[in-house]
């Protein structure tokens, strides 16, 4: 009787369990994480939206922006309190850059090298010392940093990079030589660099010996090589190649262990994954509103164009395609430990779906609003050409299918 009394209070715990998963709100699975999103998406429309167009054409960077974002906490998003952030999760993140992107996703793309490529990646795997060194300014927006990983001859194949770090006789210092290319926020005005980056660099023989630092602006030898110009899109996102000419770093810049940033970089990309994600699903959620309005007042034929079947497939297809890539990437992002690895799968995943959605949705957004939505004035233009980067940039489509073959391969052979 025992142990059928104990079998039903266990039985009881997991259907209370289950009653609370299943009335979870996956995309706002607390009340903090609703509160969140509602003041991400008042500020992205009051102040992120209405720039978007000016600074795209400009090809610049909205410092100014830059500053109101970290008023709001957001540049610190997963970092702990005590080193200035607001200790939220992966979900957090994706509410971030989704509500961000749909207002302009350039922006965002310069938001998540600073809060999830350095600030994320540096509060995960850094010292004490190191954190409470950079991370408050990073958190406030009193400094634009970055995270430098590609070469020009080391992309997809990263461990591939040939930048050096070499350690001094006394160990007290490592010299870095070499470049890193198509670097976000590597420049903020075209003629220097941002204030701080991780640089990852080869400090051994084997292809895993590769290790992190941390590199600040003004740093002798540390130079803007070239900023990247006439892009396809991400325009008021700043991108360049940064130049390593025996650049002396003391060692206590050294981020996690020697030879060890292979486990930094795996880690720090299945958030970075994630995120990028979410920025697609802002991109298709922005023109999915903008097809369905136009198409509800557009006449033609004395009928609005939403009662044609040519319409409401392009609306109907990429709604349905936005609603299931927002589920995976959610439903990823909660269960992510932001201190773990071994998530590639899934973050993998959402990338390769989303990033090819976002795409595919942007384009029916175009060819709904026909000639008005070739021009500038109808955004959905540009949300097309910024979407084409998510399926380069942070992983390759073929990188993803790689990767995801490689892991369901090893440990997937039958799936729950």
């Amino acid at each position: 009787l025992r142990t059928a009394s104990r079998t039903m209070s266990a039985a009881a715990v997991d259907l209370d369990a289950a009653a609370d998963i299943a009335s979870m709100d996956l995309f706002n699975p607390t009340e903090e994480h609703a509160m969140l999103r509602e003041t991400v998406r008042s500020f992205s429309d009051s102040e992120i939206r209405p720039q978007a167009l000016e600074y795209n054409r400009k090809e610049m960077f909205n410092r100014e922006l830059f500053n109101k974002v970290g008023d709001l906490g957001l540049l610190g998003v997963t970092v702990d309190e005590e080193y200035g952030g607001s200790g939220m999760d992966a979900v957090a993140a994706c509410i971030v850059h989704e509500e961000m992107s749909a207002a302009d996703p350039a922006f965002t793309l310069s938001y998540l090298a600073h809060s999830m490529l350095f600030v994320n990646n540096l509060s995960q795997n850094g010292n004490h010392e190191q954190k409470l060194k950079y991370l408050p300014d990073a958190c406030t927006g009193a400094k634009v940093c970055g995270m430098g990983m590609s070469e020009p001859g080391a992309g997809t194949d990263v461990l591939g990079m040939k930048t050096t770090a070499t350690k001094s006789a006394d160990g007290s210092t490592y010299t870095l030589n070499g470049n890193k290319m198509w670097i976000t926020n590597g420049t903020l005005d075209g003629e220097t660099t941002g204030d701080a980056y991780l640089i990852y660099a080869r400090t051994g023989e084997k292809r895993s010996e590769v290790s992190m630092f941390l590199v600040d602006k003004n740093m002798p030898g540390f130079t803007l090589g070239q900023k990247i110009e006439d892009k396809l899109g991400m325009r008021a996102s700043m991108t360049a190649e940064i130049v390593f000419d025996n650049v002396v770093v003391p060692a206590e810049n050294l981020v996690g262990e020697e030879h060890g940033a292979a486990l930094c970089m795996m880690r720090n990309l299945e958030i970075e994954r994630i995120a990028l994600a979410a920025m697609s699903l802002g991109i298709a959620r922005r023109s999915v509103e903008v097809m369905n309005n136009y198409a509800a007042e557009r006449q033609a034929f004395g009928e609005s164009i939403n009662s044609f079947g040519q319409m409401q497939r392009h609306i109907a297809d990429s709604y349905a395609e936005y609603m299931a890539g927002r589920a995976y990437t959610y439903n990823v992002a909660r269960h992510l430990d932001l201190a773990s690895y071994g998530n590639g799968l899934d973050a993998d995943g959402v990338k390769l779906f989303c990033a090819k959605m976002g795409k595919d949705v942007a384009d029916r957004a175009i060819q709904v609003l026909g000639g008005n939505g070739y021009v500038g004035e109808y955004h959905v233009e540009q949300l097309w050409r910024d979407a084409k980067l998510l399926e380069i940039g942070g992983g390759t489509n073929e990188a993803h299918h790689k990767n995801m073959v490689r892991d369901l391969k090893r440990h997937h052979t039958t799936l729950k």
